[in-house]
């Protein structure tokens, strides 16, 4: 499980009732939601949030470093709180579940030099993809 809130808390983040519900819909293993499903299951909590409210700190979360934003093949981005657990990403090519993963091994020892052109890299970031078992 991802420790959003006690992060929020710790930056002294001023947690209105409205950033603390997408704070709240967002923490979790596994979640990559879209601002729309963030909305939605804010508005359950919180009927009187307003779209506005939650694009706007969602925005703030990622500027934040809080959240990562993640775009896979021209779908809606997603958004993951598990920005400071460094991990990688599989993606089903049918429904777009996105799944947190954590392979062994470093990604930067598996580039040559020949292939870093000169590049001091500082990041690396990969997408598996495949079909889940829900698609198969």
């Amino acid at each position: 499980m991802s420790d959003l809130l006690e992060r929020l808390r710790g930056r002294g983040w001023r947690m209105t009732a409205q950033r603390r519900v997408v704070a709240e819909v967002l923490d979790g293993e596994h979640v990559h939601l879209t601002a729309d499903e963030v909305l939605e299951r804010a508005t359950v909590r919180l009927p009187e949030i307003s779209r506005a409210t939650v694009y706007n700190t969602l925005g703030e979360l990622v500027s934040l470093g809080e959240v990562l934003e993640v775009a896979t093949d021209g779908r809606a981005k997603r958004y993951d709180p598990n920005a400071h657990r460094p991990h990688h990403h599989l993606v089903c090519s049918r429904c777009g579940a996105i799944r947190d993963v954590h392979p062994s091994g470093d990604p930067l020892a598996d580039l040559p030099d020949s292939e870093r052109f000169g590049f001091t890299i500082s990041e690396v970031d990969m997408t598996y993809r495949g079909i889940c078992p829900d698609c198969a």
